[in-house]
């Protein structure tokens, strides 16, 4: 039979040339299948005009907007300049973080958009050669993605629980060096990809679609399930899963002082990476889902299923654009340093550190009351001053001594 065009991330066996997610142009007859003489996948569901044809490429258009801003805005907060640009975060975790972005962003800007025009355009308009170097990205990334969130619960893990010994594996250099052995993992585990799909004429269309037969087909899906999703998200949860349990039962929720510290050596940046690494787990499980009962189930072809295999394809290009999210979320440090971009950072930076209600009891207070002159500390508000001081033009003439004192209090502010 002729192929249909291919839209999905990967293929699935009900039709000998299709995806599980894809649409048939809407000009092409209906040939049927050469094992099945009416093959249900021949069925187009994404006709000019239908909800799917009109809806993906909606989400697709929110998908890469969402994520070239998000992750434009990560790489410039982790590279903009100064002296502790790498501190605070953790270095090493800097350096996976970037990798993550650059991966999602590389993905972002060069495969969602020729994606989206699966169902919006009959045949494919971009060649041979772009049809094999999108697919290969689409994979290349995805790996990437997965060998970094693998590397990264491990890092954690060395910094919980071995913090002193791993602070010679645990460097930058180190860091650098696991990011370019991600990269050459991932390039060698998506290289099949560039066989995997190609070209053919249908007509006066062009499509891209699956080169290879059935059982080269079905080995490389298994061989990306468990290279690409089982094994990072299995080292994902046993590296969490152990730092979790050294925290809480061999450590004790109530250890003391050097159980808190070893909680504290998580990191915001570490409960962040946790929730990328689960989301990663949660939006391209799905899509894995479905291409192993292609294979290996029955999964009748229907407006229901269609819709399911859609919705795993967005739900599977939608984790690129979720990861900046969390980090603004879950990372103080991180909002910190994303204020820092804008110039009014700066001088609302001290101002930020000053709980409301400090600021509001430092307004009601006079700041040198009659016949209290030769007595400033009791022109002092009770509680903690901000950082900074507060104190007005008569206080920073007479009492310049309390000023220094007051920058001296350690206050914090809510997260």
């Amino acid at each position: 039979m002729w192929p249909n065009q291919d839209g999905d991330l990967g293929p699935g066996p009900s039709d000998r040339s299709q995806g599980p997610c894809l649409r048939t142009p809407a000009s092409l007859p209906q040939v049927p299948s050469d094992v099945e003489m009416a093959d249900p996948q021949n069925i187009s569901m994404d006709s000019p005009g239908s909800v799917g044809a009109v809806a993906v490429p909606v989400v697709f258009a929110l998908i890469f907007l969402l994520g070239t801003v998000g992750n434009g805005l990560v790489l410039a907060v982790l590279l903009q300049p100064g002296p502790s640009a790498w501190q605070e975060l953790g270095s090493t975790t800097d350096l996976f973080i970037l990798n993550l972005a650059v991966a999602d962003l590389c993905f972002i800007l060069c495969c969602v958009p020729f994606q989206a025009t699966i169902y919006t355009l009959d045949a494919w308009l971009f060649g041979a050669l772009v049809c094999k170097a999108v697919h290969l990205l689409i994979y290349l990334t995805m790996y990437a993605s997965s060998f970094t969130l693998a590397a990264v619960s491990v890092d954690r893990y060395l910094a919980v629980r071995h913090p002193l010994r791993s602070r010679a594996l645990r460097t930058p250099r180190n860091a650098r060096a696991a990011v370019g052995l991600v990269w050459l993992l991932a390039a060698l585990f998506s290289a099949p990809y560039l066989s995997y799909y190609g070209t053919v004429r249908y007509g006066a269309l062009e499509l891209c679609v699956p080169a290879w037969e059935d059982a080269r087909r079905r080995a490389l899906d298994v061989a990306t399930f468990a290279a690409g999703y089982l094994v990072p998200v299995a080292v994902v949860s046993l590296a969490y899963g152990r730092t979790l349990r050294f925290l809480w039962v061999a450590v004790g929720p109530a250890g003391g002082a050097a159980a808190e510290a070893r909680r504290r050596a998580t990191g915001r940046a570490g409960r962040a990476m946790l929730a990328v690494a689960a989301l990663y787990a949660l939006c391209w499980g799905p899509h894995h889902a479905l291409i192993l009962c292609f294979w290996y189930g029955r999964f009748a072809f229907s407006p229901t299923t269609y819709a399911c295999r859609l919705a795993s394809h967005c739900l599977a290009y939608a984790n690129s654009c979720l990861n900046p999210l969390v980090y603004a979320l879950a990372s103080r440090h991180f909002r910190a340093r994303f204020r820092r971009l804008w110039p009014c950072g700066h001088r609302r930076r001290h101002r930020s550190r000053c709980p409301p209600g400090a600021r509001r009891a430092l307004r009601r207070v006079r700041p040198a009351s009659s016949g209290l002159a030769g007595r400033p500390g009791d022109a002092r508000p009770r509680g903690e001053l901000p950082a900074g001081g507060g104190w007005g033009a008569e206080s920073r003439g007479k009492h310049a001594h309390r000023i220094g004192t007051s920058r001296a209090l350690p206050t914090r502010g809510p997260e």
